[in-house]
């Protein structure tokens, strides 16, 4: 899990170095050194080389400086341009070809409006764009728009939601000595997949990873069905769907194993079904009919396994305190899936800027792990820890999506993992598999089989 950290973090990291006697001249000349390299990289070496540093008053403008200097001794030719002295246009064709960005840092508060660059010339930004919230990469001002972002020690929030990400680029990060000990937020990567789900054994059974699915209603079937084959491709081995009213003969997933369910007072026979399962998924197309939330909050109070929650399932919560009141029975095994709109019926706003802050309470308030979906999807569990997961894509804003996620997580924690892994590591391979499908016209009955297929790959099968 890569680190992620907030500028109060930050702070707290560089004051641990400078505690520990480690000199301030020496971080600044390390970064400095990480940022030249990073140019030399970006224009394929450094003689006759054309660089503009735009650089402010703080740390962000020494680094810049130290850059200068490791450039200009390897034959470029640079500018050091204070940032209350930069002109409102830096030139390309024959005048530029890179502009380093250290103007200011992610402690940077206000508004800031950088240079235009001309069509051609290249920028690389020192920590973070100038101008960008370190925290909710907020763009505050006319930011200049990156091809390269050298941060330092670790990665930042505001490089991974808000405008950051089509602000910084390509960020590489550059150890320059600091413990990052104290990161509460990973990236999720393929790595994580691959070490948190380790090849089945051989001895493995159905009955090790078997599934519950509670979902649909009457003319809903297809989410039900999206959301079992979601289970299945993701690995579990057995999955038994109840879908509540609905006529037994109306199609749903092939190898689940359905169950006729009443269409009201349902809760006790949904429990006999899913006895022998180890995790539970409930709500995609159950509809808000009268009744369904009250047989949501029985079948969640007396499911002994990780419950995820989706869709109309997180609609018959309710709000705020009635929402955790409905939860407390399966306080630390529940996982909600909201998106930004259920999200603030869940809490009563929506998340805002800053949607890791946001996430990370939602978590604490309701007693459960919540995944927030979006371009960068936050995951959070109530202790505060926070995974974040950039592998999803706009392939994925099409119906049914959502409910082939919530089977997948579910799969996961069939397989064993705990809420927060399977929330997070679930939403990586739901966006990762995506990836494998067409960029347009993938709709949500694409994605089970291309969860199998990268699953596999994963492992080299």
């Amino acid at each position: 899990m890569r680190p992620v950290l907030t500028v109060e973090q930050m702070r707290a990291v560089d004051a641990d170095a400078l505690a520990a006697g480690v000199a301030e001249e020496l971080l600044v000349e390390r970064a400095g050194t990480a940022v030249a390299v990073g140019a030399l990289r970006l224009l394929g070496g450094g003689y006759g080389r054309r660089v503009v540093v735009l650089a402010g008053k703080g740390n962000n403008g020494a680094d810049g400086r130290v850059a200068a200097g490791h450039l200009a001794r390897r034959g470029a030719r640079v500018t050091v341009v204070p940032v209350a002295e930069a002109p409102e246009r830096i030139a390309g064709r024959g005048g530029v070809d890179l502009v380093i960005d250290a103007a200011f840092g992610t402690g940077f508060r206000g508004t800031y409006r950088a240079p235009a660059v001309a069509p051609g010339v290249r920028v690389l930004a020192v920590d973070i764009p100038s101008g960008i919230d370190g925290d909710t990469g907020e763009a505050c001002g006319e930011p200049l728009r990156a091809d390269v972002t050298v941060t330092f020690a670790a990665l930042k929030t505001g490089l991974l939601q808000g405008d950051g990400p089509a602000l910084a680029g390509r960020v590489a990060v550059a150890d320059i000595g600091l413990d990052v000990g104290r990161a509460t937020i990973g990236l999720v990567e393929d790595a994580d997949v691959a070490a948190a789900l380790p090849a089945r054994p051989r001895s493995a059974h159905k009955w090790q990873s078997a599934l519950a699915v509670v979902a649909g209603s009457p003319g809903m079937t297809g989410a039900a069905s999206l959301c079992a084959m979601g289970g299945y491709r993701a690995g579990a081995g057995m999955v038994r769907l109840g879908v509540p009213g609905a006529d037994p003969d109306a199609p749903a997933a092939a190898e689940a194993v359905t169950s006729r369910l009443p269409a009201e007072g349902w809760a006790k026979e949904a429990l006999a079904m899913a006895e022998r399962c180890r995790a539970l998924v409930v709500g995609p197309g159950l509809g808000r009919a009268p009744g369904v939330a009250q047989e949501l909050r029985a079948l969640v109070a007396g499911f002994d396994g990780p419950v995820v929650i989706d869709a109309d399932g997180l609609f018959a919560l309710g709000t705020g305190d009635e929402a955790a009141r409905a939860l407390a029975p399966c306080r630390g095994r529940a996982v909600l899936t909201p998106h930004d709109g259920e999200f603030a019926r869940l809490t009563g706003a929506g998340p805002g800027a800053d949607r890791i802050a946001a996430t990370r309470a939602a978590a604490a308030g309701l007693g459960a792990v919540v995944l927030l979906k979006g371009p960068t999807t936050v995951v959070a569990d109530p202790a505060g820890t926070v995974r974040l997961v950039t592998a999803g894509s706009p392939r994925l804003a099409t119906a049914g999506t959502g409910d082939v996620l919530a089977g997948a997580v579910g799969a996961l924690a069939a397989r064993g993992l705990g809420t927060l892994d399977a929330a997070a590591l679930g939403a990586h391979v739901h966006g990762s598999a995506a990836a494998l499908g067409p960029p347009e016209g993938l709709v949500a009955g694409d994605l089970p089989d291309l969860l199998a297929r990268w699953l596999s790959a994963l492992h080299g099968d």
